[in-house]
């Protein structure tokens, strides 16, 4: 399967791969999976602008905190270095079932985000935002409104995000509209 800017709509990007590590090929491996830990849990990745034709990861391997992987096929140091800080993804369908009341960060995206009091539609989620303290929500308005803002919203259970409606793609908050 070919990656490109027009068909990564049904994959996730969950790992980089990072420096060389030894002379056979290996590489430290990113995670960006919550917990890390989980990369593991994953052996059908795809890599970025599909540069090499029957990629398969030999394996991952956890050495203290950091992880390191092997694609097959390529056994030194100087193949491997030109892959570095590709993009390796899979296919969201490969995530795991969550709880009814969990949800993928990809599962927020193009939600209507609307403020409790007053009853008002803020705007739909663009993106989401990791600042390191916590998430944010990007708030854009809807292309016909009036207010042009956009908001960065934290992402804080029970305070700024009160309720989130899975089945509606309803995010309800509690968010002043002139922040």
């Amino acid at each position: 399967m070919k990656i490109n800017k027009l068909d990564k709509t049904n994959l996730i990007c969950i790992a980089s791969i990072g420096k060389p590590r030894g002379l056979k090929g290996e590489f430290f491996l990113n995670s960006f999976c919550d917990p890390k830990d989980n990369i593991i849990n994953y052996n059908n990745f795809l890599i970025e602008d599909n540069v090499i034709s029957d990629f398969k990861v030999s394996y991952i391997k956890k050495v203290n905190s950091k992880f390191f992987s092997k694609i097959n096929g390529i056994d030194d140091l100087d193949e491997i270095k030109i892959h570095t800080n590709k993009k390796l993804y899979i296919h969201k369908e490969d995530l795991p079932e969550l709880d009814n009341d969990e949800m993928y960060w990809h599962e927020l995206i193009g939600s209507k985000v609307i403020d409790n009091n007053p009853h008002e539609v803020l705007g739909i989620v663009s993106n989401v935002l990791n600042f390191g303290s916590n998430d944010c929500l990007e708030v854009k308005p809807f292309k016909d409104s009036i207010d042009e803002t956009t908001r960065l919203i934290p992402f804080v259970k029970d305070k700024t995000i009160k309720n989130i409606d899975k089945v509606n793609k309803e995010i309800f908050v509690d968010w002043d509209k002139s922040y």
